[in-house]
């Protein structure tokens, strides 16, 4: 069996039977500073001590998991938009990225992954593309180191290669994948809020709808996004308090204003 690497020793509780969420890093308590908000589940102290030192790069058939629920709430809300999965040297790595105008919050999400090891260090800068019509885009990514314990999530969300949303998507639809999700690929719309899902099917859409309403009692619709195939998720007007109840304590500040009233 190989050892547990140092980067991937923040346990999924939900797959091991831990005491108030315990995890393996001792430390954790430096990086609180960084968590989206106090209401993310609470992590505490252990007996194996791991300093942040011993935190190095690791081949990636040695990165074995599980990992931390709020890393899987992390992944899954960004898949959830623009983020992929890239298979990779018999493992897999996830890409996240943004519009530049979205830097700080793309920035706070590399700063978070990166205190835990999940990342390298260096800052992700901004760069250009030519976009449709000749429009110049500044856009800013990152990605995480390659882990052969991210290959079922690669497994879970491709099927030949398009992604697909999993069918037990609702075991990792967390009030802070929710909230990634919002920040990564959501929007106001009207009194009401839309999630830009153009890249799902049809069925994957309604999955999300029964899911938002079974996990958080949230009443949204499928809706045409105006192109053939393509439709967006709408999160209805009387539902709007309670969405903003459940994922403001975890939304950056810069992304506040997309559930302002």
């Amino acid at each position: 069996m190989p050892e547990l690497a140092p980067n991937a020793n923040y346990l999924y509780y939900d797959y091991i039977s831990i005491k108030h969420e315990e995890c393996l890093d001792s430390n954790i308590n430096t990086y609180s500073h960084l968590l989206p908000s106090n209401n993310i589940s609470k992590i505490t102290n252990s007996k194996v001590q791991i300093k942040k030192s011993q935190i190095v790069k690791i081949r990636a058939l040695q990165r074995i998991g599980p990992h931390n629920k709020n890393i899987l709430s992390i992944i899954f809300g960004s898949l959830l938009g623009d983020g992929y999965a890239e298979q990779r040297n018999k493992g897999t790595r996830i890409n996240f990225y943004q519009e530049g105008s979205h830097t700080s919050y793309l920035l706070w999400l590399h700063n978070y992954l990166a205190e835990l090891g999940y990342c390298s260090s260096q800052i992700p800068l901004i760069n250009t593309r030519l976009g449709q019509k000749g429009i110049v885009r500044k856009i800013i990514r990152f990605r995480t180191w390659t882990y052969t314990s991210f290959n079922w999530v690669h497994e879970l969300w491709y099927i030949n290669g398009k992604k697909k949303v999993p069918s037990n998507i609702g075991d990792f639809l967390t009030p802070l994948a929710l909230a990634i999700w919002i920040m990564d690929d959501g929007g106001k719309v009207s009194s009401g809020f839309k999630f830009s899902t153009n890249s799902f099917s049809y069925s994957d859409c309604l999955l999300l709808v029964k899911v938002l309403y079974d996990n958080f009692n949230l009443k949204a619709s499928v809706q045409s996004a105006g192109k053939e195939n393509q439709y967006i998720i709408y999160i209805w007007k009387e539902s709007m308090p309670l969405l903003r109840e459940i994922v403001l304590p975890y939304v950056h500040p810069s992304m506040k204003y997309k559930l302002e009233l």
